[in-house]
């Protein structure tokens, strides 16, 4: 396995691109982006267990009831959610590509990522199709990465090259998320590409498992998106075998898809609005899978823990009392925490209660970007992870004023 650069064009017969086509207010801000297969690809998604979901959520997911796609459409600024013709906007938007692409309509993924309940307006989209189709290029990850952004910072994307009875594959993937997060299916918008053959039903499989230890596993503020969205498409072109049963081929395949996954939500949660630190919430010896990831996800997603991370305050308390209310039948009696950086490891509690630490190496331990907090029930051998950020005063800032 090896971490290559290329995004969601490091697979072969992938192209992409991101232009400005006047969602967005601010020129200077791409707001469409635009994913090809050259040839049509199995397709699989995951999608938001909001009750309110956005409408091309629905649109995708009746296009890929077959399994098949050619491209995905993305444009940010508008949610495209709660709106009275939000279904007519999506399938529009997904004509508008198909008819510029020479694609069937059912071929298109479409997503929009932005503010919810607010009229989206077709017309700059269908005007800068044209333009986004045009820009179309292997170098064109990018622009695309750009082009799904809202109050992200920085751009995600991954990818990585492996081998597949002999056949040199790639699976690349580019994420957009930055609040309004806390998956509880899938997460914000990732949009993934690989050449690997593998059947639209293994596809599904492949995706629908790894999410639950990865995209579900992240938390930046607790609440759950009406648009969040994964795909994968696979094109086959790098020539392996196609992958149809869970045979050797399917655990590799598992572990690239892996790769890329867990390399995006942390870069998910690391550029959680306004946040400073990467928190990273390591759980092992617990008795049962479920009481890992109950446990891991309730300490991430403390507000309080979270607080203290931001203050490199090393308040261990706020993670027993995360794990007393996470409801994971634990003892609490022989819980051990540790806080590890770049700095170094420091053990703040030992059997449930706490020991003597340095609280000046603590705080130098803590004042890291990314910060491991590390659980030891010390009751099994189940482990889990979860990742989250800490909590600023930017974050208020951020959400204060999102809308005007």
């Amino acid at each position: 396995m090896k971490m290559i650069d290329g995004g969601v064009c490091a697979a072969k017969g992938f192209t992409a691109a991101g232009v400005h086509c006047g969602i967005r207010k601010s020129r200077t801000k791409r707001d469409l982006a635009l994913i090809v297969s050259e040839t049509p690809a199995s397709a699989a998604a995951v999608y938001t267990t909001n009750l309110v979901k956005g409408a091309p959520l629905l649109v995708t997911k009746k296009h890929l009831e077959n399994g098949i796609a050619r491209a995905v459409i993305c444009n940010s600024g508008n949610a495209n959610t709660c709106n009275a013709d939000g279904i007519y906007i999506a399938e529009k938007m997904s004509e508008a590509a198909a008819e510029a692409l020479g694609v069937s309509p059912d071929d298109i993924v479409v997503a929009s990522t932005g503010v919810i309940g607010q009229p989206l307006d077709l017309e700059p989209i269908k005007k800068g199709i044209p333009a986004l189709v045009e820009a179309l290029s292997k170098d064109g990850c990018d622009a695309a990465a750009e082009g799904i952004m809202t109050t992200d910072t920085v751009k995600k994307e991954v990818a990585v090259e492996f081998e597949l009875g002999g056949a040199l594959c790639r699976i690349g993937g580019i994420a957009k998320g930055s609040g309004m997060i806390h998956p509880n299916m899938a997460t914000m918008l990732v949009f993934i590409t690989t050449d690997a053959a593998i059947s639209p039903a293994l596809l599904q499989k492949a995706l629908s498992s790894d999410i639950a230890d990865t995209f579900n596993m992240v938390s930046v503020d607790g609440d759950t998106s009406t648009n969040d969205m994964v795909t994968v498409l696979a094109n086959g072109m790098a020539g392996n075998r196609e992958i149809t049963e869970e045979n050797g081929d399917y655990a590799v395949f598992m572990k690239a898809l892996n790769t890329v996954t867990v390399g995006l939500c942390r870069m998910i949660a690391g550029d959680g609005e306004g946040a400073t630190k990467l928190l990273e919430c390591r759980v092992d010896g617990a008795a049962d899978l479920k009481t890992a990831k109950t446990v891991a996800k309730s300490v991430i997603c403390s507000s309080l823990l979270k607080a203290a991370m931001f203050g490199a305050d090393a308040n261990w308390g706020r993670v027993l009392c995360a794990i007393g209310y996470s409801g994971a039948p634990v003892d609490v009696d022989k819980i051990d925490v540790r806080f590890e950086s770049a700095a170094g490891t420091i053990l703040v509690c030992e059997g449930g209660a706490g020991v003597e630490f340095s609280e000046d190496e603590a705080k130098k331990i803590l004042s890291e970007k990314e910060i491991d907090i590390l659980v030891s029930l010390n009751d099994g051998s189940f482990e889990a992870t979860a990742w989250g950020c800490d909590l600023t005063y930017d974050y208020v800032k951020i959400n204060g004023d999102y809308r005007t």
